[in-house]
């Protein structure tokens, strides 16, 4: 039987179905093919996924994301990075990465970090004799760093299905995001060495001081988000809610970027990719239940457990899985799908579920840039005539490099616990 289930879903994926058409369907026809269950229950399943307050923060995130980036805040805090990296050997390369940390701290969305960092740097890069296809590789690879960096929605769709503290989450990705961007900054300026790239003069004090001042008001929000969870003053979803109403005061009273228009433009923009995601969701909560209720789960826990005196075979078998799944589909699917598979198996073999969540966090990011589906290809191929083609050959070389990270996570489980064990000892 599982056989057979997973096979109707790999070939109802391969005729390029929507994901949650994927996941409805092939519940639907095990329903109604091997079981006396009312069909009914998958809208109730449905319905009962989305029931949950953690992923209240998910449109809320989203909304504020966009106000951030129709503000004007992207634009102001990559200047600041330009400043503080600019100078160096390969500046600018070291300025995508440094700006995809800053921006990913903000939108929480890898896609969006993408796109807004790459229509400022991307002709810049190309102009000043930067590989085009280096580039966008370098460009999707730390653009993935959205879905790292609190606050990140992926993760806050992991703590709802695992039961851990998103906040605990949120500080485990601040290590992990530390390390893949100094993995990345590092290789740019090895890479800028080679060839030869000579140094800048760096800017007057004055200049960054005034570029900071700018960029202050968005530099501020991930400090209130994580600061306010943090502190205890506000849970993550209620951050995000304040979020919203911080970008949307910044961008009408102090940039004063945004209209009434252009906010109503924003809203229905991010109406769009929050049903987008929400959909997904509740598809895969409807899937995940059909997976236990059928035994399909218990088979693979079944299967996995046997590894489980292996601690590290069974890391490489999960990591392994997860990147084989994030060349098809997107993270959030990914993690509604496995975690029911894989969770139980992995604290049996004594792997942290926070520690675990980071390494599928990381697998994520790397998938969003990984042939043949990986959603940052398609997402760069709208930037600056990018061509597919062009965006994976540019992938393929930092796909390894990012693995270097990965193997870096799984190997040292202390880059992401030793902050949530400092700051909140007691989760």
């Amino acid at each position: 039987m599982g056989a057979g289930f997973f096979t109707l879903t790999s070939g109802l994926l391969i005729f390029g179905l929507p994901i949650f058409v994927v996941l409805l369907l092939t519940v639907f026809i095990g329903l109604y093919s091997g079981s006396s269950t009312s069909l009914m229950l998958i809208i109730q399943r449905m319905f009962s996924g989305l029931d949950s307050f953690p992923l209240m923060a998910i449109p809320l995130f989203i909304l504020a994301g966009n106000l951030m980036s129709t503000s004007g805040l992207s634009a102001r805090i990559l200047k600041v990075a330009m400043l503080c990296v600019g100078p160096f050997r390969g500046g600018l390369a070291m300025t995508t990465v440094t700006g995809s940390m800053f921006f990913g701290a903000i939108s929480g969305s890898s896609p969006a970090t993408v796109v807004s960092v790459g229509r400022l740097i991307l002709p810049s890069m190309i102009k000043e004799g930067y590989d085009r296809q280096f580039s966008v590789g370098l460009l999707m690879a730390t653009g993935s760093l959205g879905i790292i960096i609190p606050p990140s929605i992926f993760m806050i769709v992991y703590g709802a299905m695992a039961g851990v503290s998103i906040g605990a989450l949120f500080m485990a990705g601040i290590g992990a995001g530390v390390v893949y961007g100094a993995v990345f900054l590092t290789y740019c300026y090895y890479r800028a060495c080679r060839a030869g790239m000579k140094p800048q003069p760096f800017p007057p004090v004055i200049e960054l001081v005034q570029a900071v001042k700018d960029a202050i008001w968005g530099l501020a929000i991930p400090v209130i988000i994580l600061g306010g969870i943090y502190s205890g003053l506000f849970t993550p979803t209620e951050a995000a809610a304040v979020s919203v109403i911080y970008s949307a005061f910044v961008g009408l009273f102090i940039h004063r970027d945004l209209t009434l228009k252009s906010i109503w433009k924003v809203c229905i923009e991010s109406s769009v990719i929050t049903a987008q995601v929400m959909v997904i969701v509740s598809a895969a909560a409807a899937f995940s239940w059909y997976l236990t209720t059928s035994n399909l789960t218990g088979s693979l826990s079944e299967m996995l457990s046997q590894l489980s005196d292996n601690k590290l075979l069974l890391l490489l078998v999960i990591n392994v899985i997860v990147l084989i799944a994030g060349m098809f589909l997107d993270p959030n699917s990914i993690v509604i799908i496995l975690v029911p598979l894989i969770i139980y198996v992995a604290q049996a073999a004594g792997i942290d579920l926070i520690h675990l969540g980071v390494i599928l966090c990381v697998n994520c990011a790397i998938g969003m840039f990984t042939p043949p589906f990986g959603m940052n290809l398609f997402v760069a191929s709208s930037l600056d005539n990018v061509t597919y083609g062009e965006a994976v050959r540019g992938a393929l070389p930092l796909v390894w490099l990012a693995l270097i990270v990965l193997i870096i996570i799984n190997v040292f489980p202390s880059i992401s616990l030793w902050l949530p064990s400092v700051a909140l000892p007691n989760i």
